[in-house]
């Protein structure tokens, strides 16, 4: 089995040499990744400046651009062979609920499943990265059960995410929905040295919820979240109703 492994974080990040790490015994893994942080890129590819890409390590190779570019030069130009699953993470930090709409590691996971390659993606919501290496064999193990199935559903991609426990002490995994997040004080306006006005995007404090069998429940007890995400974002219950609206030009 051959492995396309990225992430938003860059390629010197802990998470991603995790998941390498935890990958290899099941396969052949190749790198391909962002040279610097990109998280809250979501889905955004480079379109204005040409791409550069560089080697790194045997296995490993640098983009200059977005974890979905790093997917579209790794599936299109830089592996010999197409990759029979690509994995993205392990993200340093949560992406529960609306954090896969912002997530870079869950847009790589989603360009690889529009590409026709079945893609994870994996956070851990713990604050320490440092912590990460210990996860190896766990998710060595997960990764495995997943990635053996014959019946991968097509498009759909998996988002997994750690719960911030040491991995003895994981209660389990639990199949989950998305939740819901707001966040307040998150923008703040401030000026510079030079008495110029700026903004700055970040921080405040965030509040969830969801149903009982939501990611961020199963995170908040304890276990590991497993959601799976579909491509298709019609709201099919609302179709018929729509129609009724008698919208006319």
């Amino acid at each position: 089995m051959r492995f396309l492994v990225t992430n938003d974080d860059g390629f010197m990040a802990v998470g991603i040499r995790t998941l390498a790490q935890a990958a290899a015994p099941l396969g052949e893994v190749r790198v391909v990744a962002p040279d610097r942080e990109q998280s809250a890129t979501s889905h955004s590819l480079t379109l204005h400046y040409p791409l550069r890409v560089r080697q790194a390590e045997q296995y490993v190779q640098v983009v200059d651009g977005t974890p979905t570019d790093c997917v579209v030069l790794g599936l299109g130009e830089l592996l010999a062979e197409k990759p029979d699953f690509v994995l993205s993470g392990v993200n340093h930090g949560a992406n529960l609920g609306d954090d896969v709409l912002y997530s870079g590691t869950v847009a790589a996971a989603m360009e690889a499943t529009i590409l026709g390659i079945p893609g994870v993606a994996l956070s851990y919501t713990g604050r320490d990265p440092e912590n990460l290496p210990a996860w190896t064999e766990l998710l060595s193990r997960l990764l495995e059960q997943v990635l053996k199935r014959g019946d991968y559903p097509r498009d759909t991609l998996l988002n997994v995410n750690l719960p911030a426990s040491p991995p003895a002490d994981v209660k389990g995994i639990r199949v989950t929905t998305l939740g819901r997040r707001a966040y307040s004080g998150s923008l703040t306006r401030a000026y510079d040295p030079n008495g110029r006005e700026y903004f700055w995007i970040g921080g405040g404090q965030s509040r969830w919820w969801g149903a009982p069998d939501s990611d961020f429940q199963a995170i908040h007890d304890g276990f590991i979240s497993v959601t799976p995400l579909h491509l298709d974002l019609t709201s099919y219950p609302l179709l018929e109703d729509l129609g009724r609206w008698n919208l006319t030009l």
